[in-house]
């Protein structure tokens, strides 16, 4: 009887698939003919040149630096103005047309694939750099401008904004994902640099986070909705401005690279320098594979062993005491080939080293792709995620070189992929499910900054749980009822 049965079955789950398939093409073709009929009121909105259907452009606008596939939209608009970027909305949310944001496509996480298609906003032309207010050490931005371009706007005034994952990406891209980077240590992440926040919703309502035109250094007036769209990816609404904390540029900055003899060392070094005071600005760890690869790429001659980058902002006085007890614990903790740099061709040499690592990691093997994963533990725990991880990838004969923000428990494999072997994409698709799972077990988190986009949307679960989820659902479904904004990314509801 049993094995009568087998063959209904199989015609159920085909009938099952097929069924399925009609539905999903269904979809695909009814999308599309909506895209049609709103074609002409997108250009009578932004113009004929602000709206693209060519392939390059969306596939450009489909993709980011990660490992997941091109996703193209159907259609890339190109927003000057608040009002377009609204106007642009309400046509989308009439017609039910997915929308997805895009700043500058460096996001790690597959962030900007449209999963199901519909209207890319690239956000490029907003690039005004609005009011600056030196005196209160705050600006406010438009989604086009990057980290690079701020910073050298405000130079001159003596004001810098600090945080600095690396890519030149965008302001608003960075609050959209909370991004951080090798200062947050000292200056914190975008979640504690964002004042204020102009989104505009799905249905192209505008709304400002903590009121129009606020920017006070602190507030307990109601509920935090800057930080719940600051780690939002797009997935809540479209953020048009962003108001931002500003620093005073430092008196002094001095650098240093420092051996040690493993990990262990490297980070009980990180621990007491933290617990001592000191407020260091930088302090990044990199593994013996990835100081290898780096003195190959950027020409240097760092010993091939777990080491740490360091930075000190202050005063010259003040940087005397910080790199004399920093020299000390390190020394006490067998750290050796001190190299220290306070000129400021020397540092940028340094940190370029720092940052070009993605660079070096892939040189490690010419014609393949970089993929970079991250997770985040308590300090105390970093030795030994770290060595459970070397070992890992050994027995799953992967390159992944290591490299992390150690001051926050934060650290990237940096994984070196041949896009065309499937059996090595299997096994780096399980390597990082599994290092993500041991950094949850140690009481972390699957990704310190990159986000969950569409690789950790699992993960995210696991971490905090179905109540949690419901919680994060509802508040997705208040704001996005009809589930346009970027819609299968950060929670797995209504994936195709």
């Amino acid at each position: 009887m049993l094995l009568g049965l087998i063959p209904s079955r199989r015609l159920l789950s085909i009938r099952r698939s097929l069924i399925q398939c009609r539905s999903v093409s269904s979809a695909n073709t009814g999308r599309k003919a909506a895209v049609d009929r709103v074609l002409s009121a997108f250009r009578s909105i932004c113009g004929e040149d602000c709206v693209s259907l060519g392939e390059a452009i969306r596939e450009q606008h489909g993709k980011d630096e990660s490992v997941h596939k091109c996703r193209p939209p159907d259609v890339v608009v190109f927003p000057r103005c608040l009002e377009e970027v609204s106007s642009l909305a309400k046509v989308c949310h009439d017609h039910n047309l997915p929308i997805i944001p895009f700043g500058t496509g460096t996001g790690l996480e597959g962030g900007v694939g449209a999963v199901k298609g519909g209207v890319c906003f690239s956000l490029r032309n907003m690039e005004q750099i609005l009011d600056l207010h030196q005196e209160d050490f705050d600006v406010t931005v438009e989604p086009g401008v990057t980290r690079k371009t701020l910073n050298a706007y405000i130079r001159d005034t003596g004001l810098w904004f600090p945080v600095d994952p690396g890519a030149d990406a965008s302001l608003c891209g960075m609050a959209a994902t909370s991004a951080s980077g090798t200062n947050a240590v000292r200056y914190g992440t975008m979640r504690e640099n964002v004042m204020n926040l102009e989104v505009v919703l799905s249905n192209g309502t505008v709304i400002h986070t903590a009121g129009k035109g606020r920017r006070p250094r602190k507030t307990s007036a109601g509920y935090n909705l800057t930080n719940l769209f600051v780690g939002s990816e797009g997935t809540l609404g479209i953020i048009t401005k962003t108001t931002l904390r500003l620093y005073g540029i430092p008196e002094s900055m001095v650098s240093a690279v420092c051996s040690f003899p493993s990990v262990q060392a490297a980070v009980d070094s990180t621990v007491q320098i933290l617990q001592a005071g000191v407020p260091i600005a930088r302090i990044e760890f990199l593994d013996d594979v990835m100081i290898d690869a780096c003195n190959k790429f950027s020409s240097l001659s760092y010993p091939v062993t777990p080491t740490l980058f360091l930075e000190f902002h202050g005063s010259e006085r003040s940087l005397e005491e910080q790199v004399a007890t920093a020299e000390e614990i390190t020394q006490s903790n067998e750290g050796s080939d001190f190299q220290w740099a306070q000129d400021a061709e020397t540092r940028n040499r340094l940190w370029k080293a720092r940052h070009d690592a993605w660079y070096a990691a892939q040189a490690l093997r010419p014609g393949c792709k970089a993929y970079s994963t991250d997770v985040c533990v308590p300090l105390s725990r970093l030795p030994q995620i770290i060595v459970e991880t070397k070992k890992d990838l050994l027995e799953s004969r992967l390159t992944g070189p290591i490299a992390g923000h150690v001051g926050d428990g934060n650290f990237h494999c940096l994984m070196v992929v041949d896009p065309n072997d499937p059996d090595e994409l299997h096994r780096v698709h399980l390597f990082t499910e599994r290092l993500a799972r041991r950094a949850l077990a140690m009481d972390g988190t699957c990704t310190g900054e990159h986000g969950v986009g569409l690789g950790k949307r699992t993960l995210l679960s696991e971490e905090v749980g179905p109540l949690a989820i419901q919680v994060m659902q509802g508040l997705k479904d208040s704001l996005d009822p009809k589930n346009l904004m970027n819609p299968g990314k950060v929670l797995l509801k209504g994936e195709l």
